[in-house]
């Protein structure tokens, strides 16, 4: 039975305006720093910098014990302090050539400061309070008179600074202990601003669980303590809790709508702090699953829901850091095969997930500018005053058939240029080749090659005239697709002789 295949007319009118906050290629997430000194890790950041193209990037494990950061030795019977600095500026150098800055998550706590034992995940980041608080603080500033040094005051003063990860959650914070974090945060900010009160500090980085209660409890503080945060930070997932099977969780995605709501919610509780009144929240984590082996996370599915999300994320939000970049992770270990339900966009292997290609859709929209001339839950389309657009749309909902949008804009007359790559479960689906190719957990370089093949939207372009001010158009949509289209005044420019119609037979 072939699917159904439902209609839906865009028209659009001269002046039309929409608001639109795309801030897609502000940040993007890693696991932790360390990982950096592998070679497959660069390689897949400098596809996603080549393809994509973000600011910042942002993710653990700065001060854990692979970085190296934080040392101590005996002198004289003396227990003294020093600091290594050689991973950071190997770590960071990368970074820049790839012309990206940090958004800088402080955390998590080396063990020699470590007032305990407990660790989380397969790395052992130590998830507990400094035993001395003036040593963390001194550790903070002088990592960022390094950075100062090395890479200029006015630059560095410029990356973000984020104060730990998840302390509402007991794992990443001993007990969940809400005074501790505050203690924490409130000697980490006084310590940062010393340095030099132009850095930008921001907390409490929480998770979805009892978040209104913490960041109430966060803003109370903050109000008693006299400290004025410069942004707000949390977290944004977006699926019911997954159902385990052998070295997997499979989770069904939780009603978008919720999580607007959720997200709405934060930026109320904010704004009703006359002080806190409009600071930007920033999202510095979001995915669909919340765990790193979701096969959710490798399908056309994930990249057209998150397609929607893209759409109104900016709506309360300053920016929204997908988490992650790559899948060189290792929170529970080292995968077994590359299709493994990793948070990356990026497979391991060099393959592109359908989801890539949504952000790089969306960078492409940020790069073009305009204005946002029409909005819903299955488009996105932005104009310039010459005529010329591009749009994104998508097809998310599970089970509602294919979607065919007929459009209608206002243009001036003459011959356009209609450009679209699509990717969806047909043309642009690198998991269904490794399934049929058997599932191989450590593909040889020719099946390596065959998947990035497959990993590529496809490109179609047609010739439209448009008359009396308008031109119009369609496109399907199908089941899990998300398209980009451009469509630009057609210049031509043919040389002397060269006849297409005769070179290509009818």
């Amino acid at each position: 039975m072939e699917a159904s295949v439902k209609r839906r007319k865009i028209e659009i009118r001269e002046g039309d305006s929409v608001r639109f906050h795309n801030n897609v290629g502000f940040c993007i997430g890693t696991g932790r720093m360390g990982l950096a000194l592998q070679q497959a890790y660069q390689e897949q950041l400098r596809l996603v910098q080549e393809e994509i193209g973000f600011s910042h990037i942002r993710g653990h494990g700065l001060f854990s014990d692979d970085m190296a950061i934080y040392q101590e030795y005996l002198e004289d019977g003396v227990r003294k302090v020093e600091y290594n600095y050689t991973y950071l500026d190997m770590v960071m150098d990368s970074y820049r050539r790839l012309g990206l800055s940090p958004f800088l998550e402080l955390g998590f706590m080396p063990d020699k400061l470590a007032s305990g034992r407990q660790t989380l995940f397969y790395w052992k980041a130590n998830t507990t309070p400094p035993r001395d608080y003036g040593l963390w603080a001194d550790m903070v500033q002088q990592l960022l008179r390094h950075l100062m040094e090395r890479y200029g005051a006015d630059e560095v003063v410029t990356w973000p600074i984020e104060v730990w990860n998840e302390p509402n959650l007991p794992g990443f914070w001993e007990k969940a202990d809400r005074e501790a974090y505050l203690k924490l945060f409130a000697v980490t900010f006084r310590a940062v601003k010393e340095v030099d009160p132009r850095f930008g500090v921001g907390g409490p980085a929480i998770c979805g669980v009892q978040d209104a209660v913490w960041m109430r409890a966060f803003l109370d503080f903050c109000r008693r303590e006299g400290l004025f945060p410069d942004f707000i930070t949390r977290h944004h997932y977006t699926t019911e809790p997954p159902e385990a099977s052998g070295h997997y969780g499979y989770a069904k995605l939780s009603d978008p709508e919720y999580g607007f709501a959720n997200l709405q919610s934060t930026r109320d509780i904010v704004d009703s702090y006359p002080e806190f009144a409009g600071l930007p929240i920033h999202l510095t984590e979001f995915n669909t699953s919340y765990i790193p082996n979701c096969p959710l996370h490798d399908t056309n599915q994930n990249a057209a829901y998150l397609a929607h999300q893209l759409s109104r994320l900016g709506d309360v939000n300053e920016s929204y850091s997908y988490w992650t970049f790559g899948d060189i992770f290792e929170e529970q270990g080292v995968p077994f095969s590359p299709f493994h339900g990793g948070f990356g966009l990026v497979a391991n292997g060099g393959i592109p997930k359908p989801t890539f290609w949504t952000f790089a859709f969306y960078k492409r929209l940020q790069e073009f500018g305009g204005v946002c001339a029409y909005r819903d839950d299955a488009a996105v389309i932005l104009r310039r005053e010459d005529g010329s657009c591009q749009g994104v749309v998508w097809n998310h909902k599970s089970g509602a058939g294919d979607l065919n949008l007929d459009f209608a804009l206002p243009v001036p007359d003459g011959v356009y240029t209609l450009v679209t790559k699509t990717v969806d479960e047909d043309c642009c689906n690198p998991l269904k080749v490794w399934h049929d190719l058997g599932e191989p957990s450590c593909p040889d370089e020719g099946q390596n090659r065959l998947l990035r093949e497959s990993a590529r939207p496809f490109v179609a372009t047609r010739q439209l005239t448009a008359q009396e001010g308008q031109i119009a158009f369609s496109l399907l949509a199908k089941r899990f697709g998300v398209i980009w289209f451009s469509l630009t005044k057609r210049r031509f420019v043919g040389d002397r002789g060269y006849d297409y119609h005769r070179a290509v037979p009818e």
